[in-house]
């Protein structure tokens, strides 16, 4: 591994940025809406959606569509469990504007970090790691005496099972490391808060944010997967035409036969 660590780096390079810029994307915007009005809120969400269909130019017709996917879902979400169910709340108590381009932005980042060459080389420790802190964090917001963390540990153990049985582990991975982020940001910042209890029921816990609001996420992801391959078969479908051969960006961890089938390299993704 040593011996390999500059070019896995050197090759990990392009992805990496992509997802530290992401990730950065994410903590200027959130700073940036800690207090504004709804304009802003506007604006921030314009200039997010340019950052995400700029990030997706160098992407392949499948994580375009991935992402798009990602988009939808995660959107039909936010208005359900935010404005209607109040599951969590806003600060302006809807959905701000930049939340739907930032989904897509999420899955981008968590995508490219699970593609790096750099994670492949390292998966087992980083799945390792990835259990051990979630499972921490989980076990901690169950012993929270003042507000149980019911949810959060519900999460975890759906983030264990895509770890185990995933399609794309390593997607899994990096959806936990930018997911806690932005939770993490978003409600220390007061940009949304969590209800305490569920929102149906009126008995289940929950964190603010959930410990393992990734595996929730999770769900996004692999409808993604799922429903990639047959949107862009029916799209071509349509317009008369075969689907055009895959190529363009790879996902390294479909290399890896734990996570199923050989998949074609942006269906791994």
């Amino acid at each position: 591994m040593l011996r390999r660590a500059p070019g896995v780096l050197r090759s990990s390079r392009a992805d990496l940025a992509l997802a530290v810029g992401v990730m950065s994307w994410i903590g200027l915007v959130l700073w940036l809406d800690r207090s504004g009005p709804m304009a802003e809120q506007v604006a921030l969400g314009v200039l997010t959606w340019g950052v995400l269909l700029l990030a997706l130019r160098r992407e392949t017709p499948q994580v375009r569509t991935q992402t798009g996917i990602v988009v939808v879902l995660a959107t039909l979400v936010e208005y359900t469990f935010s404005p209607l169910l109040e599951a969590y709340t806003y600060r302006l108590e809807t959905v701000p504007a930049f939340v739907p381009p930032g989904h897509g932005l999420v899955y981008l980042a968590a995508l490219a970090l699970g593609r790096t060459a750099l994670f492949v080389a390292l998966r087992r420790p980083l799945v390792i790691a990835t259990v051990v802190v979630g499972g921490a964090w989980s076990v901690a917001g169950l012993l929270d005496a003042d507000r149980p963390d019911a949810l959060g540990a519900f999460w975890f153990v759906c983030l264990l099972g895509f770890l185990r049985w995933g399609r794309s582990q390593l997607l899994y991975v990096g959806a936990f490391v930018v997911v806690s982020w932005l939770e993490l940001l978003g409600t220390a910042w007061g940009n949304w808060a969590w209800a305490a209890h569920d929102p149906v029921l009126g008995v289940v816990g929950q964190g603010n944010p959930p410990s393992g609001a990734a595996g929730g996420y999770g769900w996004f992801d692999l409808y993604a997967l799922l429903l990639a391959p047959w949107v862009l078969r029916t799209w071509w479908r349509l317009r008369g035409r075969s689907s055009p051969a895959t190529g363009g960006t790879t996902d390294a961890s479909s290399d890896d036969t734990t996570d199923g089938p050989a998949l074609e390299p942006a269906e791994a993704s």
